[in-house]
């Protein structure tokens, strides 16, 4: 009988890419290279695919505002703004409402909203499955809802049929849940390059808002697909700039700082503005009457507005393009910024179909335009100019709601092709971020699911699995068993010295690993006492190296559905110098979790058990897949 041998064991975590045991490092490294080309010309095809349906939900919009404003069957893009219809105009979106609910109540309710939220909703708890009927009803529904003179952009309805065409695609083919989450975020980012030919800025909006990871086998996918649809934005649309502005000059240190602090200002701008959404959304959720008919009493009310203020009807491109000019007048710039914000905080609340990003690019532009007007009457030597205090304050608008830093910089950036606009643009949505992040809990995109209890990941952190090695965690108290024992010569062994696990490493002379034993086996009447120890060894289960991650050491565990895995030397592979169990693993995690609350980046109590039930059900799925 071998006594104890200094050993260490390790812990057990589940593996991110499944694959078999069997399959050696080289021919891994194949497979998962062939699996990045699939995926990648997957989302290639959903991106051409949603480039048409981009070009063909722009014309749907166009067609259904001259019908419904002009009377005319043109597929020609005239603004409802323009309309003689008089007091009649307060009744064509409430027609669009009613139509909106009808197709919500008898085709799909996840038409409903502005797409964003319902995807990272699917992606989290839903293994990315959309229905493949929200990749039809979806982009009708807000072609309707747009044309009647909602106060929304074809951006949140586009990203949302890129979602589900790319969801679509994925549950056609095998593939794993986390591939099929990188095809949903592929077509829905080339969805948003299609119709702005922002392709970095949809990278980013996938890596902010869907992804939630940043690797290489994420990344490649979307970013082929955002610039396949920036190609069908150039062939489809129009080359140049989105939003077409006068050219800006570098700023002073002066006008930074007064472009900074407008962050600031729009960052609680966007707080209010967050908030008053979703308290018109609980006020319609009060209303005795059956959700069906919510968009028809927000389309009306977008009509009185709209009788009021005309250019509030509609996607409103073009007023933003105005904003950006920096020509509006201070009264009319006052006009667009309320009425737009009103009109499309209670249509939004009401839960018709349409996106929130171009809303949120009006009404902050106006407001930076507003304040940048302010402080020339005040300060007129500050060096500011109005355009670009409007593309600041249209930035940050949507960095403070949405929480989308990256995105809403590079977007300004690429939709106006102003590079004087990188500090300024910096500055202003770092303060509004920061305002954001500081008093706000959940953002726009993330209130609605967060509300239904689905927790949304704040960080993109590296794996601690994979960052540990075997080795770091490994033990001394692992019982070695010589292939010369019998099985009552063990049974007496551990009659006296009673072991606290119930798996034990069975080796040769020279310790190469043969093979192990549990207790369970080891006490079965059916073995003879006087029997070798090969009679109950166990000699397939899969071993891990000391200089493997623990991610490796899950995948494996998970493959074998074993609780531990015998640990080899790195340079000789049939050397045993420990044993790794999945409590290891565990107690890794807790002093993982302990040195960060040490180091001050400790989360609230119920925060971290979210996040912990979270992380365990990701990792469940992936060791089943």
């Amino acid at each position: 009988m071998k006594r104890p041998l200094h050993t260490n064991g390790i812990p057990i975590s589940p593996s991110l890419d499944y694959l078999t045991q069997s399959v050696d490092d080289s021919k891994k490294g194949y497979f998962q290279k062939k699996r990045l080309l699939q995926i990648s010309l997957l989302s290639i095809g959903v991106a051409i695919a949603i480039s048409l349906v981009a070009k063909v939900l722009i014309a749907l919009i166009d067609l259904v505002t001259n019908i419904a404003f002009y009377g005319t069957f043109d597929l020609k893009f005239n603004s409802p703004a323009n309309n003689h219809l008089g007091i009649w105009v307060i009744i064509i979106p409430a027609i669009g409402g009613v139509m909106v609910g009808l197709m919500a109540l008898y085709g799909s309710k996840a038409i409903r909203g502005h797409g964003i939220p319902e995807a990272m909703e699917q992606i989290l708890v839903n293994q990315s499955k959309i229905k493949p009927s929200i990749a039809l009803l979806k982009p009708i529904s807000s072609a309707i809802a747009i044309g009647t003179g909602g106060p929304f952009g074809a951006e949140g309805p586009i990203i949302a049929t890129g979602g589900a065409l790319g969801s679509t695609l994925g549950q056609l083919f095998k593939i794993t849940p986390n591939e099929r989450k990188i095809i949903l975020a592929a077509g829905a980012t080339a969805g948003m390059s299609a119709i702005f030919g922002t392709p970095i800025a949809a990278i980013f909006l996938a890596i902010e808002l869907l992804l939630f990871e940043f690797s290489p086998k994420a990344i490649l996918p979307v970013a082929l697909a955002c610039i396949t649809g920036a190609a069908g934005h150039q062939l489809l649309f129009e080359s140049g700039p989105v939003f077409p502005m006068p050219e800006l000059s570098s700023p002073s240190n002066m006008a930074l700082g007064i472009y900074s602090f407008m962050g600031i200002i729009i960052g609680f701008v966007s707080l209010g503005l967050t908030k008053i959404v979703y308290h018109i959304e609980d006020a319609f959720e009060k209303l005795p009457i059956h959700w069906m008919w919510w968009p028809a009493i927000g389309g009306f009310a977008v009509g009185i507005i709209g009788f009021l203020a005309p250019h509030t009807l509609g996607v409103g491109y073009d007023n933003i393009t105005s904003v950006l000019s920096g020509k509006i007048p201070l009264a009319l710039m006052l006009s667009l910024c309320f009425f737009k914000f009103l009109s499309w905080a209670i249509a939004l609340g009401s839960g018709t179909s349409g996106g929130t990003l171009a809303p949120l690019l009006t009404i902050g532009g106006a407001a930076g335009a507003i304040l940048g007007s302010i402080t020339l009457l005040l300060f007129p030597n500050s060096g500011i100019s109005i355009p670009m205090a409007a593309l600041v304050g249209m930035s940050s608008m949507f960095a403070g709601a949405s929480r989308a830093y990256l995105t809403s910089i590079t977007f300004a950036l690429e939709a106006t092709m102003q590079s004087h606009a990188l500090l300024p643009l910096l500055g202003a949505c770092t303060a509004s971020y920061l305002i954001s992040f500081f008093f706000m809990e959940n953002t726009i995109m993330t209130e609605k699911i967060a509300r239904r209890g689905i927790y949304t990941p704040d960080s993109y952190e590296p794996d601690v699995l994979r960052k540990m090695t075997v080795t770091d965690v490994l033990k001394t108290n692992s019982i070695v068993i010589s292939t010369k024992n019998s099985i009552s010569e063990i049974r007496s062994f551990f009659d006296l010295n009673p072991p606290l696990e119930n798996h034990f490493i069975v080796t040769d002379e020279d310790d190469n690993f043969k093979g192990v034993i549990t207790l369970s086996s080891l006490y079965n009447k059916k073995y003879d006492a006087d029997g070798p120890i090969a009679e109950i060894m166990e000699q397939n289960t899969p071993t891990i190296g000391s200089n493997d991650n623990l991610a490796k050491a899950v995948e494996l565990m998970s493959k074998s559905e074993e609780e531990f895995l015998p640990v080899v030397s790195a340079t000789e592979k049939s050397r045993i110098i420990g044993l790794l169990t999945y409590k290891d693993v565990l107690t890794a995690y807790k002093i993982h979790l302990k040195e960060n609350q040490e180091a001050g980046i400790s989360l609230s109590l119920k925060r971290q058990r979210i996040k912990i039930l979270v992380r365990g059900r990701q990792l469940i799925h992936k060791a089943k897949d």
